[in-house]
């Protein structure tokens, strides 16, 4: 079973794996709470599938602390 958007993918547009999961626990809460997507017609029924298909989308961003 091939997982969707893949870790590689996902890693390009955030490097770290713990940030990534950070990121799309939250948004996962987010959008559990309010159902709304920031992108359209997400592929997965999941939570935390459409938060990681909105960061593969660049809908989503980690500001770098400077």
């Amino acid at each position: 079973m091939m997982l969707e958007p893949s870790i590689d993918a996902l890693q390009e547009k955030i490097n770290s794996k713990y940030t990534l999961v950070t990121l799309a626990a939250r948004r996962a809460r987010q959008i559990s709470h309010t159902d709304s997507s920031l992108i359209e017609n997400p592929k997965s029924s999941k939570y935390v599938g459409i938060a990681l298909e909105e960061i593969i989308a660049e809908k989503l961003t980690v500001k770098e602390d400077e």
